[in-house]
């Protein structure tokens, strides 16, 4: 496995940040995941993609295949010790950089929906011959979890959310940005803000060199001469996720769920963008997990406490737990 190489990779970038950031290009060239990468070439809205995806079989099969989807400030990378535990429980895992994401195409133009997102990712499944899916989605990738359940029921065995985004309705408090305010914010990141945010929304501000990379990945790409069109994406994903709720039609879903919420997580999109006093009213994700969980038919729900956005890089151990005893 191509781990150790990736840590060294990684201290060496976070000791020379400005090297780093030359070193690699938007599609992570030069980035070694935990499991090999392999593409999935198709073709969306009159142009031809690739999407990257990490595919790995159990040595002692169950029968059984888990889809990993990443969310919005990630990739398939940080899945790697979850991707592990699978593995070691029997279940084949695949993990695939969304278009727009990680390894995948960076598309100068692509109407970007959950809709289009979840098509592309039944495409890739038909492709490698998985026809059933235990679906587990992180942040966004909740959000097209969800997507493809409700279109894809009868290929979803099951679907587990952890910490999904998209369990309230932004518009109702946050004014609208647009595509071109969320590209302009896109060309003034910084290093120190992409960790200050992560710090404030996803650790409470606790931090821990653990987290390092999950900052070095965003930034990394942030000098490259394409990162305009890696912003570019990034601000057609945003206005997506801000546009399309999913919480509206969480009653409808027909497959068994599982809702893993950290409970001291507050990401919300747009809270920068509204005063404080309403800023305090998002992401309250033990209430809004309760919430979602009671409008869902049948649902669990397994609440982390003392954990933030990513139950599953904080503390492993106790989601690996926790995701183990709770699939099907």
């Amino acid at each position: 496995m191509k781990l150790k190489n990736t840590l060294l990779y990684l201290l060496i970038a976070l000791i020379s940040p400005a090297l780093a950031q030359e070193t690699l290009g938007i599609n992570l060239e030069g980035y070694d995941y935990p499991y090999p990468v392999k593409e999935f070439h198709f073709r969306s809205q009159q142009q031809d993609l690739v999407m990257a995806y990490q595919h790995e079989k159990s040595p002692t099969p169950n029968g059984k295949t888990v889809l990993l989807l990443h969310g919005k400030n990630f990739n398939g990378a940080y899945w790697g010790e979850t991707v592990a535990a699978l593995l070691n429980s029997g279940y084949n895992v695949i993990v695939p950089d969304q278009i727009g994401f990680g390894k995948s195409s960076k598309p100068a133009h692509y109407h970007y929906t959950f809709q289009q997102l979840a098509e592309n990712t039944e495409a890739l499944l038909k492709n490698v011959g998985v026809d059933e899916a235990i679906v587990l989605g992180h942040s966004m990738g909740g959000m097209l979890a969800t997507r493809y359940a409700l279109m894809y029921p009868e290929k979803t065995a099951q679907l587990i959310l952890l910490n999904p985004i998209g369990l309230e309705d932004w518009k109702l408090k946050v004014p609208y940005v647009g595509v071109d305010g969320w590209y302009e914010q896109e060309l003034k990141k910084t290093a120190e803000g992409i960790k200050k945010y992560q710090l404030d929304s996803y650790y409470f501000g606790q931090w821990s060199d653990q987290y390092d990379p999950w900052v070095y990945l965003l930034a990394a790409p942030l000098k490259s001469p394409d990162y305009p069109r890696l912003a570019w994406n990034a601000a057609l994903t945003y206005d997506m996720i801000f546009t399309q709720p999913v919480v509206y039609e969480f009653s409808k879903l027909k497959v068994p769920t599982v809702l893993m919420i950290g409970q001291r997580d507050t990401t919300a999109l747009g809270k920068n963008l509204v005063s404080p006093e309403v800023a305090a009213t998002m992401g309250n994700y033990p209430a809004l997990g309760k919430e979602v969980a009671s409008t869902i038919p049948n649902a669990k729900l397994v609440e982390f406490e003392g954990l933030g956005h990513l139950p599953h890089i904080q503390d492993f151990e106790r989601f690996r737990g926790a995701l183990l005893d709770n699939l099907d």
